[in-house]
């Protein structure tokens, strides 16, 4: 029996003080607020009948996946396609349009539409619908929590939506452990919900300065 619902979670807040650009770099762990983003997102969904977790193989998802670890006593099977799509400014601050003024960087700017900095949005798109289907066909019913990254979350959003993958960074709709939910219509899957559990404390770091 395939799953009922799909639940897609973005980690928590990043601890990041220099305001590194980490994409998969090693060593990047859930700061103090992040870890309690990571619980109200994990609390946000009690009482549902969950029957699989999995995450990204990064350490940042790995630890926003351990309160439904402790709350559901479920299990985590790292699922290496939801992971964070490479990035050539990885390692790096990447500021605009400051960045212009390094002539290395020129080429990567090339094309913002496919884009041309890192992993393909239709590439992105492909594996984590891949993931998508295979974690709901592999259910034995209930709902699935599946942990990963931003743009990757974006990417399904998008395409379940029939919208153009191509889009401006600075508008995306998924917001530190926010969750957007899947249901399965006929051979495809739509988005049923989208919340934001650390809504209220996010917003009250971002008051007090600490994001």
């Amino acid at each position: 029996m395939p799953a009922d619902l799909i639940h897609l979670v973005r980690h928590g807040e990043v601890h990041n003080p220099d305001r590194i650009l980490y994409g998969r770099l090693p060593g990047y762990h859930l700061s103090e607020l992040g870890h309690r983003m990571a619980d109200l997102a994990a609390a946000s969904l009690a009482d549902r009948p969950l029957t699989a977790l999995y995450a990204s193989p990064l350490q940042r998802a790995q630890e926003s996946a351990q309160p439904w670890v402790d709350r559901y006593k479920l299990p985590i099977t790292t699922e290496d396609r939801l992971v964070e799509p490479y990035n050539w400014f990885e390692g790096g601050r990447f500021q605009f349009p400051q960045v212009l003024r390094n002539p290395r960087a020129w080429p990567q700017l090339i094309n913002p539409l496919k884009p041309s900095w890192g992993e393909a949005y239709v590439s992105v798109e492909a594996r984590m619908l891949a993931a998508v289907d295979a974690a709901w066909s592999a259910a034995e019913g209930g709902e699935v929590v599946m942990v990963s990254h931003q743009m990757p979350i974006v990417m399904v959003a998008r395409s379940v939506k029939k919208m153009r993958l191509a889009h401006d960074p600075r508008n995306r709709r998924c917001t530190l452990s926010s969750i957007t939910t899947l249901a399965r219509e006929g051979d495809r899957f739509v988005e049923v919900d989208y919340q934001e559990p650390a809504g209220e404390l996010l917003a009250a770091s971002i008051d007090l300065g600490a994001v």
